[in-house]
């Protein structure tokens, strides 16, 4: 990695992790190894939305170019959210594709994440079935989202009807994250996920 980026992203690094800021919205960012072109982040779940209670982890790939190159940041922990895939956790943020600026540090990614966590923006998906779930169906989204949250991130909210439902297409031999990504597609239509699965 060249020297820019690599003083750069020490620095960054340095200050998310002294941030009291971040430490109460509790971001944080750690090493992969001892180069710092990989990082791993957490990110907790806003308050006062379906992720609340829940821990997310990024994987951040800082490029050569860095800063005059956005990082690579994807979801590692598989998150129900319009801008996030629910298959690959990659990310539909502006600042992370053509409204980067060389200015902006790992701090304003991370907290940016949070936000639209927060704030979702359904008109510029990255996961259109999660889109049209939150446009169309906005309570079956919040549960859908707030049970993923549960049994991906760590999250409070255990939600029985849908685990039963899981448990039902499990009974027909489904593997367990292929019947709950079924049913939150189908908004959690036993009948039609099962069709879809077998056909």
């Amino acid at each position: 990695m060249n020297n820019i980026a690599t003083q750069r992203i020490k620095r960054e690094f340095k200050e998310v992790i002294k941030s009291e800021e971040l430490a109460k919205c509790s971001i944080k960012v750690d090493l992969i190894g001892d180069s710092y072109t990989e990082l791993k982040g957490e990110i907790a779940g806003p308050p006062d939305t379906p992720y609340e209670g829940g821990t997310f982890f990024l994987e951040i790939k800082v490029p050569e170019t860095y800063p005059f190159n956005p990082p690579k940041v994807r979801f590692m922990t598989k998150i129900w959210h319009p801008n996030i895939s629910s298959v690959t956790g990659a990310i539909c943020l502006d600042i992370l594709k053509d409204q980067w600026a060389a200015a902006m540090t790992l701090r304003t990614v991370l907290l940016s994440l949070q936000a639209l966590m927060a704030a979702a923006e359904p008109d510029d998906p990255q996961d259109a079935v999660v889109a049209k779930q939150y446009k169309e169906y906005p309570e079956i989204f919040a549960k859908t989202a707030s049970h993923w949250t549960n049994v991906y991130a760590g999250g409070p909210n255990i939600n029985t009807d849908f685990d039963t439902k899981i448990q039902r297409l499990i009974d027909m031999g489904i593997e367990r994250d292929q019947a709950r990504g079924a049913l939150s597609t189908y908004n959690w239509d036993l009948e039609r996920a099962t069709e879809q699965l077998f056909s």
